[in-house]
Formats: C-alpha cells, sequence, structure tokens
C-alpha cells in the first residue's frame, strides 16, 4: 500500500487483527442470520514518515452513515471533559460573541452545547445525520457534511473563517488526511487557533491497547508525525498536552505558519523527545507488538474457560467499537462465554454486537440475572463505571478488565 500522508511504499506490519466486521455496525435481530462481512484489520507502519494505519478496506461514508450509533453524550466522564475545555479554551483565547467556533465530528452536540450557553457563534460538521439531529436539538447548528478541502471552502463563503477549530477524536478517522488538514488551513483565521485531540500511539503501544484498532481509525498517530503532517499544510504546531482521555490521548494546539502571535512551547519537544527514546521511530518497536497482543488474548480466553468449568457467569459493559475488537480476535462467538453487554445508549438497545452477535441489553439486566463478573470493555472508563456498577458487589460480583492486562477485581 501507499502512506496516506506521504505516499511511500508501506510494507511493515505493526500488528494483523486478521478480519473483523466494521466496529459499530451493530445487527438488529433480523439480520443476524444474513451474510456478514469481515474486513482485514491489518495495521501498517511507514518507514518514511512513521505513520501508523489501515487500509480503507470499508470507505468512511458507509461507516459513518445516517443510522451510526455512537453518540457521545451518553458518558458523563466525556460531555464533563468537554465541558471543561469549553472553560479552558474560552478563556485561553478570549473567545467572545464575536468569535467563531468550528468543531469537525461535532457528533450529538455534547461539546458546542456548552458554547452555545456561552452565547459564542459555532457551528458543527458532522456527517451523521442521525448525531446532527441531536446536536440540532440542543441548538447547536449542524451541517450533515464530511470535512476536506470543499467543505472548508464552502464554509468561509457562508460563515467566514474561524477563530477556533476543534477537531476530538477525528483527525485519526480520516482516509485522506491531506485533504482533511489542508480543509483546516483554509478555514482557520489569520490569527485563529485549531485544537485536536487524538490516542496517543505511544500509549497504544506501552499499554497494549489492540482494541482500539478499528475500521474508523485509520490512523494511529504520534506527535512528530502529526507536526510533519500539519507543517506540509502550512500550519505549525505551537503547544500540546498529555490527556488521560481514551487510554491516554494527545490535544495539540496549532495556528497558521506565519502567525508570530503563537512561539512553539517546550512541550513540544519535550513529547517528540519521549517517543524518539521510546523506540516510536525504530521498526524494531513495532516488530514485538503482535506477540503482546497474542499473549494479552491467550490470557483473557483462559480466563473466560475457566471461569465457565468453574460454573461463574460473565458479562460485559460497554457496546463500544474497541469492545468488537477485542472480543472478535478473542474468537468469542454467541452466549455461551458472555451471556449480554450492557450499553446505556437506547440507540444500541435491543441490537447484538458485530461478529459475537452477543445481545446488547440495558441496565436493569445486570441487576436481575446478578453475574459473577462484569467485563468493561470501555476499560477508559472504568472509574465512571465502576462507581456506577458499584451495586454488584452486594452479592459478590467483581469487575474484570483484559487491556493493558487481564485484572479482575
Amino acid at each position: 500500500m501507499k502512506c496516506r500522508f506521504c505516499g511511500a511504499d508501506v510494507d511493515c506490519v505493526f500488528v494483523d487483527l486478521v478480519n473483523a466486521p466494521a466496529s459499530n455496525s451493530l445487527l438488529s435481530e433480523a439480520n443476524l442470520n444474513s451474510p456478514e462481512i469481515f474486513y482485514p484489520l491489518k495495521v501498517m507502519i511507514c518507514e518514511n514518515c512513521w505513520l501508523a494505519q489501515i487500509e480503507e478496506y470499508k470507505k468512511s461514508d458507509e461507516i459513518f452513515s445516517n443510522d451510526y450509533v455512537y453518540y457521545s453524550s451518553y458518558s458523563s466522564t466525556w460531555v464533563q471533559h468537554a465541558k471543561d475545555y469549553v472553560e479552558m479554551i474560552s478563556e485561553r483565547l478570549g473567545l467572545t460573541s464575536s468569535s467563531r467556533v468550528l468543531e469537525i465530528a461535532s457528533n450529538d452536540g455534547y461539546l458546542l452545547q456548552f458554547f452555545v450557553k456561552k452565547n459564542i457563534p459555532c457551528l458543527g460538521v458532522e456527517p451523521s445525520a442521525g448525531t446532527a439531529k441531536a446536536a440540532q436539538e440542543k441548538g447547536v447548528p449542524s451541517l450533515v457534511e464530511f470535512f476536506g478541502e470543499k467543505t472548508a471552502e464552502n464554509i468561509v463563503v457562508q460563515y467566514g473563517r474561524q477563530n477556533l477549530v476543534i477537531g476530538n477524536n477525528v483527525l485519526a478517522h480520516v482516509p485522506d488526511i491531506n485533504d482533511f488538514v489542508a480543509g483546516l488551513a483554509i478555514v482557520l483565521a489569520e490569527d485563529g487557533t485549531i485544537t485536536m485531540e487524538f490516542p496517543h500511539l505511544l500509549r497504544l503501544i506501552q499499554e497494549v491497547q489492540f482494541d482500539t484498532i478499528y475500521h474508523e481509525h485509520y490512523s494511529y498517530l504520534s506527535l512528530l508525525t502529526v507536526q510533519s503532517i500539519f507543517a506540509a499544510h502550512g500550519l505549525k504546531v505551537y503547544d500540546v498536552e498529555k490527556l488521560p482521555t481514551h487510554g491516554g490521548s494527545l490535544r495539540i494546539y496549532a495556528c497558521h505558519e506565519k502567525d508570530e502571535q503563537f512561539s512553539i512551547s517546550e512541550n513540544v519537544n519535550d513529547i517528540i523527545e519521549e517517543e524518539k527514546h521510546a523506540g516510536l521511530f525504530s521498526l524494531s518497536t513495532y516488530l514485538n507488538f503482535q506477540n503482546q497482543v497474542n499473549t494479552l488474548r491467550d490470557d483473557f480466553c483462559r480466563f473466560l474457560l475457566e471461569e465457565k468449568k468453574n460454573g461463574k457467569s460473565v458479562v460485559a459493559y460497554g457496546a463500544a467499537a474497541k469492545g468488537d475488537t477485542f472480543l472478535n480476535y478473542c474468537g468469542i462467538k454467541g452466549t455461551d462465554l458472555i451471556s449480554f453487554v450492557v450499553d446505556a445508549s437506547p440507540h444500541k438497545q435491543g441490537k447484538y454486537l458485530p461478529g459475537s452477535h452477543i445481545p446488547i441489553v440495558n441496565e436493569d439486566k445486570i441487576r436481575e440475572e446478578k453475574p459473577d463478573f462484569v467485563l468493561l470493555l470501555p476499560w477508559n472508563i472504568r472509574s465512571e463505571l465502576v462507581d456506577q456498577l458499584r451495586y454488584i458487589r452486594e452479592w459478590g460480583g467483581q469487575f474484570v478488565v483484559a487491556v493493558p492486562q487481564l485484572e479482575v477485581f
């Protein structure tokens, strides 16, 4: 394959998860017996620019269709993160009622609703009509579009250039990353700032977060590579922060290369040096990852089989994309080892996980069944879930997480 950023030939395999159905493509009962498409799920590493990436086996417009089921507002932790960000960035940039704010992949208005409350003009760009409608119901103006150069040009004509452009967990989701970043440069005001949050490749490797690999995530990003991509389109990464979200993310701040009001923070060089020290730009770092993934898979499967032998019951919480990747690579099929999965979103309840066909139910089922173990698939919000489900202790229930290593507590 060709690198989606630099165009170099890419032939080094980072990790091969064989194949899987598209995550978040939940099944209805009516189509359980229909053929299901499994796509290759193999991450390659470009030795020229060090972009980790998968091929676009399933087109983005098929993934982010009108029936896309991921609604951001069902995680209280994520909504609070968004609220805190709005307070911070409004003060840091001095945003007012005369400012213009754009969020790309604005989902159900989980973040922009807080700008609306501050009377700061904002606009969302969201390709999924269902989530965009939910945002509009919160008072968030939303365009149902994919973002790129063409969309950026249209926004400039209709709404003007933007003082703040936000993208949370979208940079990894775009198949044409050059078109996307070129669009950022077009839509950004001369003195504006871009903030982008994305899971950090360093943490994926260090904590064996292989379940964050799925077809929606076309790229897996280091700061050095992102800096190179932005520079190629006339943008300067001038600051960066580490975040605990999604198992360890980075939030970058960027501006036009010619904008001299922002000097490059020492934070940028510090994190790039950390990446270099950890071996992110050495091929040997990537060649050992498959063995770590397989060990984690084997430990989890051994746990399930042992507990079934002991007559114990296991259920899961969180019909998240990472759970789909994890269960499919572990070869879990049907309800023999995991009876059901609970999810707070009514958009997912009554459906089935792709590949494994485990039914998705509401939380009342846990209280009814009193399982011995609850597997937390979205381990990145484990604190929120442990607090929410603490009542399982009443009957001696225990929690399980499988990443970065099997833990029963």
